[in-house]
């Protein structure tokens, strides 16, 4: 890390869509001074450079290393997503990484072992935890509010599916849907509840409509689960991609408790507009509602840590046990 009082210097590896996002609250942020972008397209590296003129574009994430820094951001393809990580821990870089953080669990497991070894930062964009709707149903669970909580119901339909090819082929996505938006899902569950054992789970994909059997036969565009967790909790999940749902996106996660429920649901099909209430039989009270501009705030949060000169967190280990629940997930 650079002395005290200077902003740790990163680098974005992928400026798309969500990249430039991510770029768009750091450089708001004022956390970091982000030095160098790669992205294989030009019209993509030219709108991020006007958010950051004195950075340099350079064609690789090497040419990127070269240029000294403390961090980098990643926003592309999933099958490098593990790859790029471990090169640049390697390197003594901490890491921001989009999810999924690998295909597997294995290769999330080398992910975290090489920041560990390193001592370096690192943080996944699993971003839905940074709703404030979510924060504030998190406060009540772990507090214990709801009581012992028996039920949790997760959704997440997307009536459109990824526009990029990539996300098509299971070697280069890892799978479909359930990595895409399960991911989510799982971590929410997980996160929300403290992290409790997974003891079953059974799943449910398909590919337009058909039932598939191995991971590698093709991706799922709709999925249903159900886990059983270790405190008794049993957990339905369902996901898809270009589901007739009458809206753009169908997105909850509710907990049912013994002294009442919570849930985060989306406003009228929107992906970005959240509530969030608690329940005590008919009544409810809110706790949040748009606007709530929560997209940026997992890269800023990583952001500030290193700012902090921050090291390796064990609470990455929690990303081993997402992966491994989502590897179950597919059998």
């Amino acid at each position: 890390m650079r002395g005290q009082g200077t902003r740790p210097r990163v680098g974005f590896l992928g400026v798309g869509w969500i990249g430039r996002n991510r770029l768009e609250a750091l450089v708001r942020s004022e956390q970091v001074q982000v030095v160098g972008i790669s992205d294989p397209s030009p019209d993509a590296a030219r709108e991020a450079l006007a958010l950051v003129p004195g950075a340099a574009c350079v064609a690789s994430l090497e040419a990127l290393l070269e240029l000294g820094l403390d961090g980098l951001v990643i926003a592309t393809p999933s099958a490098v997503h593990a790859e790029q990580s471990l090169r640049a821990l390697e390197r003594g870089v901490a890491v921001f990484c989009q999810k999924p953080l690998g295909r597997t669990a294995g290769e999330v497991r080398r992910v975290v072992d090489a920041a560990r070894a390193a001592d370096r930062l690192l943080g996944v964009d699993l971003s839905y935890r940074f709703t404030t709707g979510m924060q504030r149903i998190r406060e009540r669970l772990q507090a214990g509010a709801l009581g012992h909580v028996y039920a949790v119901s997760l959704v997440f339909h997307n009536a459109y599916g990824p526009d990029k090819p990539w996300f098509y082929d299971p070697r280069l996505a890892g799978g479909g849907c359930v990595m895409d938006l399960g991911i989510h899902l799982v971590d929410l569950a997980l996160w929300g509840l403290g992290f409790p054992d997974v003891k079953s789970v059974t799943c449910q994909r398909f590919s337009q409509g058909r039932p598939l059997g191995s991971r590698e036969e093709a991706v799922e565009d709709y999925a249903a689960a159900q886990l059983a967790l270790g405190t008794g909790t049993a957990v339905q999940l369902a996901c898809s991609w270009k589901l007739p749902a009458g809206c753009d996106a169908v997105i909850e996660a509710a907990f049912y408790g013994t002294q009442g429920g919570a849930a985060l649901r989306n406003v009228q099909g929107s992906f970005y507009d959240f509530t969030a209430d608690v329940f005590q039989g008919t009544r409810r009270e809110r706790l949040s509602e748009p606007p709530d501009a929560w997209g940026g705030r997992a890269a800023v949060a990583w952001a500030t840590r290193l700012a902090r000169g921050e090291r390796f967190d064990a609470e990455a280990e929690q990303l081993v046990e997402v992966a491994a629940t989502l590897d179950r997930l597919y059998g």
